[in-house]
């Protein structure tokens, strides 16, 4: 068949051909194909083969083709690889796998995130997507549970069952806790990702999950009347706003009215209810800590002219309900209760995980590397050009070593690279691989206020201790009530690797104790708040 195939193609295409043919051979002796159908579900949706997807399109679209190599980094790397239009993966492998270090600019890497800054406007999608006909939505929630009369409703930025994150773990356990009670669950999100609140102005159409497996897309104004068709007798249903965006206040005040609801939980799983710039960082840079709208340090941000949509769809969201507001850390409901005026039924602390002792941990050698790790995704607002700023200028110290575990490594870093990648089957994934390393210390240095961080708790559990900054909301808190570490600016923090201060976080020092995590339901750990 190949040769009947190559005979039918123009001798001018015949040695493209061979090329592309080498080239997948090439590829192929370290391409990862499980990691790339987990990172983008999309390929196996259409049925694609991964590595034919990779070498056609994938790295002309940034996407990686395995855990430790980084497309965008090489190309800025050896920008004479993108100038010859050639695969910088089969590059990699052929030039014997060089590192690529990516170039950072002389004003550092806040100067980098802002020069690559782009308008909130140009992130908002423009395409709509088709709705799927009403009567899909009633033949789905005609099969139930329980005929709907303890229905929880849930929204959020997107779909749960197919994303992963700590929110999307956070609304699975909901999901989870609701199957065994034998009750209803309708998930809805945008069916396009939104980085703000829509407006009546801004038409959108929302995907529906429903008790777990996908329904479709649907109009707001056809779930409210599916809804209100099917709603049974109310017996105890509920609802929790975990993320406004992609939403409109006064559609989602509609869907919920439609199944008899107004009393439920809005979770600060952000602050997206403060502003567009849900992380609070004044140009995705600086913490800006919700200064008043009018603020000069609004006018100068790309957030600011899109603050007031915000503020203005929240405050219809909390005029049409009635909403316990909780908070998943006391730090971060304090920065909220100091920066709004919307009014809250009643507002609660309810932490995502609390630890529980499970004995002390192994004793290591004293004389050993303090190992120093980054866990999760290599992504700017989490800390990762610090990480890699310490990796970097500490490589060939023999006082230290440097690991990334995560989803996604990055091969410009001089650190060892371990994959690690939680789930719903293994919410715990990320401890266990810091324990079974024995990582001494991890930089959790998050550019934003963390409302919970589940890495500092897991990094705990695993017995290591937690270096954050002073601006990490919820980790410095955690850091500072506990003693589980250090919490340090930019400059002190170089300076504790200089001196070697920081090889007090060694585990043979501290002799560390292991921990469980408990996780909450989060909502239906308040459920005396919640019902209708």
């Amino acid at each position: 068949m190949r040769r009947l195939l190559a005979a039918a193609v123009p001798m001018r295409l015949r040695g493209r051909l061979r090329r592309l043919q080498a080239e997948h051979a090439i590829a192929a002796r370290a391409f990862d194909a499980v990691f790339y159908l987990k990172t983008y579900p999309d390929v196996g949706e259409v049925g694609a083969d991964p590595l034919d997807h990779f070498m056609t399109y994938g790295w002309r679209e940034g996407r990686d083709p395995s855990p430790d190599f980084s497309v965008s980094a090489y190309l800025e790397a050896f920008p004479e690889v993108a100038e010859q239009g050639a695969n910088p993966f089969v590059h990699w492998i052929t030039s014997g796998r060089p590192r690529a270090v990516r170039p950072e600019s002389p004003q550092g890497f806040r100067y980098d995130v802002i020069a690559r800054l782009r308008p909130v406007e140009a992130r908002i999608p423009t395409a709509r997507d088709a709705a799927a006909p009403r009567s899909d939505l009633a033949a789905a929630f005609a099969v139930s549970r329980g005929g709907l009369a303890r229905l929880h409703v849930t929204f959020s930025h997107d779909d749960y069952s197919a994303n992963l994150g700590g929110l999307q773990l956070s609304i699975g356990r909901e999901a989870a806790r609701l199957a065994e009670q034998g009750r209803d669950h309708l998930h809805l999100y945008p069916s396009r990702p939104w980085p703000v609140v829509r407006t009546a102005a801004d038409p959108g159409v929302l995907g529906v999950v429903w008790n777990g497996a996908p329904v479709g897309l649907f109009e707001p104004a056809d779930i409210a009347a599916a809804l209100s068709a099917a709603a049974a007798a109310d017996e105890g249903r509920s609802f929790a706003i975990h993320s406004l965006l992609g939403h409109a206040a006064e559609e989602t005040a509609d869907i919920l009215a439609a199944a008899g609801l107004r009393e439920g939980v809005f979770w600060l799983h952000d602050f997206a209810s403060l502003c567009a710039g849900f992380h609070l960082l004044r140009d995705d840079v600086q913490d800006c800590a919700a200064p008043p709208p009018d603020s000069a340090a609004c006018n100068v941000c790309v957030y600011g002219p899109w603050r007031g949509r915000h503020l203005s769809e929240h405050a219809r969201l909390f005029e049409r309900l009635r909403l316990t507001v909780a908070a998943p850390s006391r730090a971060t409901l304090d920065l909220w209760q100091a920066s709004t005026t919307l009014p809250a039924a009643r507002t609660v602390v309810l932490p995502h995980a609390t630890l529980v002792e499970r004995g002390r941990a192994p004793a290591t050698p004293s004389d050993r590397p303090l190992r120093v790790a980054y866990a999760g995704l290599p992504v700017g607002h989490k800390g990762w050009p610090v990480f890699q700023a310490l990796a970097r200028r500490f490589a060939d110290d023999r006082r230290y070593e440097f690991h990334h575990l995560g989803a996604r490594g990055d091969a410009s870093l001089p650190a060892t690279f371990r994959p690690v990648s939680a789930g719903a089957d293994h919410p715990l994934a990320m401890r266990d691989a810091l324990e079974a390393v024995e990582i001494d210390a991890v930089l959790v240095w998050p550019l934003c206020r963390e409302t919970f961080s589940f890495v500092a708790y897991e990094a705990v559990a695993a017995g290591c201790a937690v270096v954050t900054g002073p601006d990490s909301g919820n980790v410095a808190a955690f850091v500072t009530e506990t003693g589980h570490g250090r919490v340090l600016d930019e400059a002190a923090l170089a300076e504790a690797f200089e001196s070697g201060s920081i090889l007090d976080l060694a585990r043979a020092r501290r002799a560390p104790m292991l921990y469980d995590l408990s996780y909450s339901a989060l909502t239906l750990d308040l459920a005396a708040t919640t019902s209708a």
